[in-house]
Parts: C-alpha cells; structure tokens; sequence
C-alpha cells in the first residue's frame, strides 16, 4: 500500500493532486477536495490549485499555506463527515485572516466537497 504524505519540498502540480484523489477514492478511503476558486489582491496559490485531505487529516496540495490551510484541513473534515459541502473564505478585512496566517492583503475563497466515490 502505497503512504501519502503532504509535499512541502517543492511545487505541487493540479494533476498530482488529483491523481491522489482518485487513487484514495479507489482504496475506498473518506475524502474531500478543497478548490481555490476566487482570489483577490495577493494570494498564495491561483484560483484551481487543490487540496485533497483524507478523513484522517492527511493531505497532498495546497490551496494557500500555513495556518489558512490548517483552517481548510479542519473545515475538510467536517465536510467529509457531514457530507455537505462549504465555501470558505479567508480575507485581510477578515479577522479571522489576521488569525490564520493571511495578512497579505489578499482575499481567497476555497470550495470544499466531499470525494465523490469514497467509502460511506
């Protein structure tokens, strides 16, 4: 069985990311996939970039580093539990951005849904 680890070592492409995703989902794993889907200002990653997070909080992507990831990582898993999906949006007139790390002056707003396909 292949262990997948976050990559922090050098640039993840959109297509490792969502080779993970089906590769979890044919083991049958839990999962969601989180989405940059709007940006606004400076933002760490460009709308598209992904992040898969299994049910035991392991990752591959990114949709924005530091601890706004940590944030998605933990909304991740409410997702996959619940089932239903959420729009997250972190932002510097945003309290919360100051809180998770995103004091760029951007605005970023991630879709997270669970893994079409995995295991109930």
């Amino acid at each position: 069985m292949q262990e997948y680890q976050a990559r922090i070592d050098g640039p993840v492409t959109g297509l490792d990311v969502l080779t993970t995703a089906e590769d979890w989902a044919s083991a049958g794993r839990k999962a969601a996939i989180a989405t940059v889907i709007e940006t606004w200002g400076s933002a760490p990653r460009p709308v598209g970039s992904h992040l898969v997070i299994d049910a035991d909080g392991n990752f591959e992507g990114s949709v924005s580093g530091g601890c706004v990831e940590g944030a998605v990582v933990t909304e991740a898993l409410d997702v996959i539990e619940s089932g239903a999906p959420k729009i997250l949006e972190f932002g510097v007139a945003d309290e919360t951005a100051w809180q998770v790390g995103l004091s760029c002056g951007g605005r970023i707003r991630i879709f997270v849904e669970p893994l079409t396909g995995a295991a109930d």
